[in-house]
């Protein structure tokens, strides 16, 4: 669990440092630098889509994760503790909610074969380095992530805490579920959650996304499964 709680340390201070950056920052460069975010998120949402390899698992992951999504309402969780979050610490992120940076940074932190094969070689052999590499990336990018989307990155910090240490406790266990195939399956559906985030940075779309993040939790079951079949 040590490359865990390094890359969790290096989010909660790179978030930090991306905070008090962004107190500084004039309205009009805010605003020219969420569209760029946004636009590099549409990219890489489109880059990951394409690593998939069957559309059937990324229809039926994005429906039942939809479904699952709406019925115990993430979307609705994960903004009620952003008011809660504001009311205390007087958070305002603008034209962005406490959601869309909650998501994309989770998404960007987390959906990776870094994550998952870091994650592996840290639990099955002790092998951190790929974990402290993606932590000083992910230092990097939550700087900048929190000085333009907010307090929504610093939040991801938890769900990096849990998904990644569930990789490496569970390493033995998932690891022959999580085969490359699967990996990009996860890859592909995480992907195009981030072009509806990137969609909605820039204004131009109101999706609720957190919604359809268990869809990232179907793909590897359906992957398997059409495998097996």
């Amino acid at each position: 669990m040590l490359a865990v709680i390094v890359n969790v340390a290096a989010i909660l201070i790179g978030s930090s440092v991306g905070l008090l950056c962004k107190k500084g920052i004039p309205q009009k460069y805010t605003d020219a630098i969420l569209t760029g975010i946004g636009l590099c998120t549409v990219y890489m949402g489109i880059s990951g889509a394409l690593q998939g390899q069957n559309t059937l698992v990324l229809i039926l992951a994005m429906v039942l994760g939809a479904i699952t999504g709406t019925a115990i309402d993430i979307d609705g969780k994960i903004e009620r503790l952003s008011g809660t979050i504001s009311a205390k610490f007087g958070g305002n992120n603008g034209k962005t909610s406490f959601t869309e940076g909650f998501v994309t940074a989770c998404l960007m932190f987390c959906v990776g074969s870094m994550t998952i094969v870091g994650s592996f070689n840290a639990g099955l052999n002790s092998d951190y380095e790929m974990l402290f590499t993606k932590s000083l990336l992910d230092f990097i990018s939550s700087i900048v992530l929190a000085a333009s989307l907010g307090y929504g990155v610093l939040a991801s910090s938890v769900f990096v805490l849990v998904f990644q240490g569930a990789l490496v406790l569970l390493a033995g266990v998932l690891q022959p579920l999580l085969n490359a195939a699967a990996i990009a399956e996860i890859i592909c559906a995480g992907s195009v959650v981030m072009i509806a985030l990137g969609l909605n940075i820039m204004g131009i779309t109101k999706i609720k996304t957190a919604n359809y993040l268990p869809a990232i939790l179907y793909a590897p079951l359906f992957t398997a499964l059409f495998t097996w079949l």
